[in-house]
């Protein structure tokens, strides 16, 4: 398995890393019992990477993981690295109600992590969107002080803007920048990506398969639940649905062409993109994370990009990544 750095100051991780919140939440219905097997399977092919939230099916994700690396051999449970976000506030009927950057609330919620992952430290911890009536200072000045009780390793950052990577920067030291990242969704490329090298700090690009739009597996005529996000996503409606999966099937072309899956083409792109990028797949089966794994063996050359980005050109996605409400609230997009 290839190894990436996470950040000049984070540890070394493995070239992908699995995102697990689809297992508990917001794309439908999913076996318990699978997604333990998986992210064990993962672990055993190499993957330390596990990234969640704490507002993942409120607390059960981690409960999930905390579970799976309950049960996986002890060599293999060294190895993980946990990634968990917070802030983001929910009621009992799921609703989203706002973030929560404060610093009382940041130890409040690594608190609540710790128990239900059942470790005595999280190896990244960020702030899943930026809390607009705290300055981030303050939320990652939180963070740090967590870093000197032992409590957490590495100071994260997601879904951020340039400005707002240098200012926490400024603070303490960041290891790492959660964001999405995949071949229709380039927006980082123009100025957080480089502002994020500059500063020496690594990039999980989440959404490589833009929530399964790109896999090759998503069709037309699929029935999403009222609780599975893409169906009130603006990429996943009408018009804007049918462009988008004609780009993949451009892009199936690209892939048979180089005797691979398209997800497994679309994941390569990503790893493509440097050293310093590690794609989160968000599988919830063992068959969909050996496709993705498979994507570490693409080996794509010059040729191979280059009909990839004919197939997909940078902006050529019609849609935003969020619903307009949710758009709101992404400081990397203003």
């Amino acid at each position: 398995m290839l190894s990436r750095t996470l950040g000049t100051t984070g540890p070394q991780v493995s070239a992908l890393g699995l995102g697990c919140m689809g297992m508990s939440a917001l794309y439908g219905d999913a076996d318990r019992g699978e997604a333990v097997a998986t992210i064990h399977a993962a672990l055993e092919a190499g993957v330390t990477l596990l990234d969640t939230g704490d507002f993942y099916g409120m607390g059960h994700n981690e409960m999930l993981i905390g579970e799976a690396l309950r049960g996986a051999p002890a060599a293999r449970r060294e190895q993980a690295l946990v990634s968990v976000k917070f802030g983001a506030l929910r009621d009992p009927d799921g609703a989203w109600s706002g973030y929560d950057g404060r610093p009382a609330a940041v130890h409040n919620f690594a608190a609540y992590s710790l128990q239900r992952l059942g470790v005595d430290h999280i190896d990244v911890y960020r702030i899943a969107r930026v809390d607009p009536d705290v300055p981030i200072e303050e939320t990652v000045g939180a963070i740090a002080e967590l870093v000197e009780k032992g409590y957490v390793r590495h100071i994260g950052l997601s879904e951020v803007g340039a400005a707002t990577v240098r200012r926490a920067a400024a603070t303490a030291p960041i290891s790492d920048l959660q964001i999405e990242y995949s071949l229709i969704s380039r927006g980082i490329e123009a100025e957080i990506l480089p502002t994020a090298r500059e500063l020496g700090i690594g990039v999980t690009a989440y959404g490589v398969l833009s929530r399964g739009l790109i896999s090759g597996h998503f069709t037309p005529d699929r029935q999403l639940s009222t609780g599975d996000f893409r169906a009130h996503s603006p990429r996943f409606q009408g018009d804007n649905l049918r462009h988008n999966l004609d780009l993949v099937e451009a892009l199936r072309k690209a892939a048979e062409q180089k005797g691979a899956s398209v997800a497994q083409i679309a994941i390569a792109w990503v790893l493509s993109r440097g050293e310093d990028i590690v794609p989160l797949v968000g599988a919830r089966t063992r068959e969909r994370l050996t496709e993705a794994l498979g994507a570490l063996d693409a080996g794509l050359d010059d040729a191979d990009l280059a009909a990839i980005e004919e197939a997909v050109p940078a902006g050529s996605a019609a849609g935003d990544r969020y619903p307009s409400a949710q758009m709101a609230h992404l400081d990397s997009e203003r």
